[in-house]
């Protein structure tokens, strides 16, 4: 795939026509009898104003303008409708409900050369094979009010693909958006924050409370925008971090010199990394984790060589 010049001002103008005689959202909802599925996941977010002041997150300095944008589950478009009338190249959008499919179609005829859709699950999708494929130099922006049941998952993903994404404006959960945005010392900080925060500058944009979406949910939602870094926070392997993350925080009431145990001698590992033993998980900041990978990866490395 390749990606579109950003539109001429007419181009503009035509698009804004276009997508202002579209019809409510509520009416989209109801032609194409696009209920919300607790299964999937769907809280629709229905008032424009709020959904192009999401897209508006995404159009600083390093933003949309002349790229590729993803959205995840776009439900009936309000959030597309915000990404289309700004000056992304083009929008893609993953969706594995036929009933969202269908009512997105008209949004296709709005926006000719700027829109499509994939019905599939992004969860299930590599995202590599889709990201290495779009924007003009194969960096594009991720776009969406996630699923509360996945965006855990997806974020995830997402973290490890940072030279293929050059953004993300993302809704989460109020508590979710928390442990991503969380400095160490909290109770918030986890695995979660070290792995978000070593490649992306996190932000919060703003909270949207439970009744401006359809239906409402029991949470607040919080929406983050993510700049990847040009550099990792700190020099790490991604595999190593992982590990050491998952094995500290699985016991994150306990001593580093008790939940690394697993990795090997954990009195060495954290005395190589520069780390009190007698330290708990969420007190290491990002760097100190990225040391601590480090040191794991250089132990696995002359393990093997002396075999």
């Amino acid at each position: 795939m390749t990606s579109t010049p950003p539109a001429d001002t007419a181009a503009v103008r035509d698009t804004t026509s276009a997508l202002d005689a579209l019809p409510p959202l509520r009416d989209v909802i109801a032609a194409a009898g696009l209920d919300a599925r607790k299964s999937l996941g769907q809280h629709f977010l229905l008032d424009l104003n709020l959904t192009r002041r999401i897209a508006k997150l995404a159009e600083g300095e390093n933003g949309v303008a002349g790229r590729t944008v993803i959205e995840v589950g776009p439900g009936p478009g309000g959030l597309t409708r915000g990404l289309l009338a700004g000056p992304a190249a083009r929008v893609i959008a993953i969706e594995r409900d036929g009933r969202a499919v269908q009512a997105l179609q008209p949004l296709i005829d709005a926006c000719p050369g700027r829109f499509s859709i994939i019905e599939a699950d992004a969860l299930a999708m590599d995202p590599g094979s889709l990201l290495d494929a779009v924007g003009d130099d194969g960096r594009c922006w991720i776009a969406s009010n996630l699923p509360y049941n996945i965006s855990t998952q997806l974020t995830v993903q997402w973290a490890e693909r940072p030279e293929r994404i050059a953004g993300m404006v993302l809704m989460y959960q109020k508590e979710v958006a928390d442990r991503l945005t969380a400095r160490p010392g909290g109770k918030d900080y986890g695995r979660l924050s070290v792995l978000a925060q070593w490649r992306f500058s996190i932000y919060k944009g703003f909270d949207i409370g439970p009744r401006a979406f359809t239906p409402p949910p029991k949470v607040t939602s919080t929406v983050l925008v993510f700049e990847t870094r040009p550099e990792p926070l700190a020099p790490a392997e991604l595999k190593a971090l992982s590990t050491v993350t998952a094995a500290a925080f699985g016991q994150r009431r306990k001593m580093l010199r008790q939940s690394l145990k697993a990795l090997g001698n954990a009195e060495d590992l954290l005395a190589a990394a520069g780390i009190d033993p007698t330290r708990r998980a969420e007190t290491v900041s990002v760097e100190g984790f990225c040391a601590l990978a480090r040191a794991f990866a250089d132990r696995r490395q002359a393990e093997d060589g002396e075999r």
